[in-house]
């Protein structure tokens, strides 16, 4: 329909067009109307303008000969001028029928003129409406911002109004002075818990004022009396506290450890006294230390002087020493000596005193021990006496650092000034005794006690006895080595020939070496000391030459060698059950016996067998020379030899064999010797064999005389000894 209206219209334009100009041909120069003398307007189809363009005009075209109607009014061949008319024709119905339609509707289109000024008015009502509003949006953006500054402002002064109430609260919680803080101070006694609750408030607000007087604060001064005279009612009544339960440690049979334990439990006392009274605190400390120095040193000392009275009566003195003889005799005027010296040189069961057990046990209770007429040797005395220093100490000193605050120097001062006087008194004992002490293994066992006391003190981390144990060091190591030295000497100067009658057995004085030594060596092994086993090397080195000495009084090597094997045995075997096997003396010992053994193994075979001997060793010194033709000239001696050997080997062995063990007190060590001797025997007719079996000799008709080397291990193998 669109199509054909435009094709209608355009067809109309053409006719009109057309008609015009029949018109103008027609009228010619006559002219006609007003109307008639305007220019057609033609618009797109104006071929005339400037504006119109030849390619789009074909383009029309083109699409309108495309045209439906176009195309039939084409194929029927009408006529346009008439089909124009007709087009303008239907054009004019249609105009009116289009006008009769808009008079009819008349009404309708006046009411919706009125709807839509109404609208207007409606909506030109809501934008103002909407201009007012967004105007209110605007005022109304700038108060909230206004606010939102207003609130910021305020937030900011409430903070520092918060700050300030809580430095003013502080400040005032510091200053006011509770009531119950004055009751508790003025009327609860000193052992109350509240009391002490309070007092440590009492520190706090005398702190805190004391602080704030410092900045110039003048509220200060509205509390400074009420604080004073509540802090001079507290000094006062603890001071009388803690002097009466001092004055507690005075009364006789007192445990003075139950008093100090009760005031561990109040100790902020003294803390209290030192930072507001420091004159009080001094007061009380020094009164604490003359109290306890007093009790110490009297407990002490008397408890060393009962302690005394239970060690042994017989004790070493100056001669029993190892190189003096048992036949020694004394003046008429001197004390019996010890009915055994070799006790002196035993360590037995004295050993146990250092062990873990023993160590740390309960002292000894001197009274208890008398009514039971028990004794004890002086190093069991000594660690009962330092063991209760110990245990003493290490608790006053962790008291005096707890109760006290003092650490460091200040602490081992106040220490020193408890127990300094006790220390001395000790120490000057230690001293008087030693100067009368001739027992070794004693001292000896005392220094290790001391080392191991030294680090218990050290494991409980009380450093003040340090220098304590260093003095009793110095007191003993110096005794210990003197002592030594003395039996050194003693067994470098004695004289075999004074010592009586000589016996093959071992002696005495190498049987209190072996003790003593073996005794030391076993000591020592827990805390090993250089200077100990230099002075032991040379005791081992005068021992050595003095059973040397007294071997070299026997007239027949024979006895030389017994005496020293015997003895050189009898110190190993001792030595052996506590020293270590790869200790110096057990090995310089062992390497003595075997040399020694070995020496009396060829001597003992030398009777019996000597020819047999000496002839092996000149045979084979003839072959390694390469001059074995030399034998041809020894058959009468061999065979002198060979039936020598048999008709008397079985009773020289069973002879050497009962020599042996009646020369030999250790019957095992007669049993090694049996043992290689026969050994030995073997291998010498062994190689008596093998120098038979030379060419020079192989012809000899003694030869067939040989023993079987098995028979002959056979049957010497009856006469071992078996123990």
């Amino acid at each position: 329909m669109a199509a054909a209206a435009t094709m209608a219209a355009a067809a109309r334009e053409l006719v009109l067009r057309a008609g015009a100009s029949d018109m103008e041909e027609e009228e010619g120069p006559l002219g006609g109307g007003p109307d008639l003398q305007e220019p057609l307007q033609l618009g797109v189809l104006d071929i005339t303008s400037d504006e119109f363009i030849l390619d789009e005009v074909d383009v029309h075209i083109q699409a309108n000969l495309e045209d439906e109607l176009v195309k039939e009014a084409l194929k029927t061949g009408v006529d346009i001028r008439h089909y124009s008319k007709q087009v303008e024709l239907e054009l004019q119905q249609i105009e009116q029928k289009s006008i009769r339609d808009y008079i009819q509707e008349s009404e309708n289109i006046a009411s919706l003129h009125n709807q839509i000024t109404a609208c207007d008015a409606v909506l030109e009502r809501m934008e103002q409406m909407l201009g007012a509003f967004q105007s209110d949006l605007s005022s109304i953006s700038s108060e909230i911002r206004t606010l939102q500054e207003q609130s910021g402002a305020m937030n900011i002064r409430l903070r520092n109004r918060q700050a300030v109430r809580g430095k003013l609260g502080e400040l005032v919680d510091g200053l006011v002075v509770p009531t119950a803080l004055v009751t508790a101070i003025l009327e609860a006694p000193v052992t109350e818990p509240r009391f002490l609750e309070q007092l440590q408030e009492l520190d706090a607000k005398a702190a805190a004022v004391r602080e704030q007087e410092a900045r110039g604060t003048a509220a200060c001064a509205d509390v400074r009396g009420v604080l004073d005279r509540l802090r001079v009612k507290a000094v006062t009544k603890i001071r009388e506290f803690i002097l009466q339960k001092i004055y507690s440690f005075r009364k006789p049979m007192t445990n003075y450890q139950i008093p100090q334990t009760a005031l561990l439990k109040y100790r902020f006392f003294y803390q209290f006294l030192l930072g507001n009274e420091r004159a009080t605190a001094k007061e009380i400390r020094d009164e604490y230390v003359e109290t306890l120095s007093k009790i110490y040193l009297s407990y002490y000392r008397s408890y060393l002087g009962r302690l005394m009275k239970v060690q042994y009566e017989e004790v070493a003195e100056k001669d029993d020493l190892m190189g003096v003889e048992d036949t020694a005799k004394k003046g008429f005027f001197s004390k019996p000596s010890l009915r055994s010296r070799n006790t002196i040189f035993t360590l037995g069961t004295r050993g146990s005193v250092i062990s873990p057990t023993e160590l740390e046990a309960p002292i000894l209770v001197p009274h208890t021990a008398q009514r039971g007429e028990q004794r004890y040797p002086f190093e069991a005395l000594f660690r009962s006496q330092h063991y209760a220093l110990l245990d003493n100490s290490c608790r006053e000193y962790l008291f005096i650092c707890e109760f006290f605050v003092v650490s460091g120097t200040a602490a081992h001062d106040l220490f020193h000034a408890v127990m300094g006087r006790t220390l001395s008194m000790t120490l000057k004992h230690l001293e008087s005794y030693l100067a009368d002490c001739y027992d070794a293994i004693a001292v000896f066992l005392c220094i290790h006690i001391v080392l191991r006391f030294r680090n218990i003190a050290t494991k409980r981390d009380v450093p003040a006895l340090d220098r304590y144990w260093e003095q009793v060091l110095a007191l003993l190591w110096p005794r210990f080595e003197l002592i030594l030295e003395m039996n050194v000497q003693s067994v470098r100067s004695t004289d075999p020939q004074r010592l009586g009658g000589l016996d093959t057995r071992p002696h005495y004085i190498t049987r209190r070496y072996a003790e003593f030594s073996s005794a030391l060596v076993s000591i020592n092994q827990t805390f090993p000391n250089e200077r100990t086993m230099q002075l032991l090397g040379q005791l081992q080195v005068e021992v050595e030459n003095f059973v040397l000495r007294v071997a070299a009084e026997f007239s027949s090597r024979k006895e030389q060698l017994v005496f020293l094997i015997n003895n050189y045995d009898m110190m190993l075997g001792v030595l052996m059950e506590r020293a270590a096997d790869d200790s110096k003396e057990v090995e310089g010992f062992q390497q003595l016996l075997n040399a020694r053994t070995q020496e009396f193994i060829e001597e003992l075979l030398s009777p019996p067998f000597g020819g047999l001997v000496a002839f092996v060793k000149e045979a084979e010194a003839l072959i390694e020379r390469g001059q074995a033709e030399r034998l041809r000239g020894e058959e009468a001696r061999v065979t002198q030899l060979i039936r020598g050997f048999g008709s008397s080997w079985k009773s020289s062995v069973e002879s050497l064999s009962q020599d042996v063990m009646r020369s030999f007190t250790n019957f095992r060590n007669g049993t090694s010797i049996i043992q290689g001797a026969l050994t030995q025997l073997i291998q010498l007719y062994h190689r008596f064999h093998r120098v038979l079996s030379q060419p020079q000799l192989r012809a000899l008709p003694a030869r067939a005389e040989l023993i079987n080397i098995h028979h002959l291990m056979v049957e010497l193998k009856k006469h071992k000894p078996n123990f």
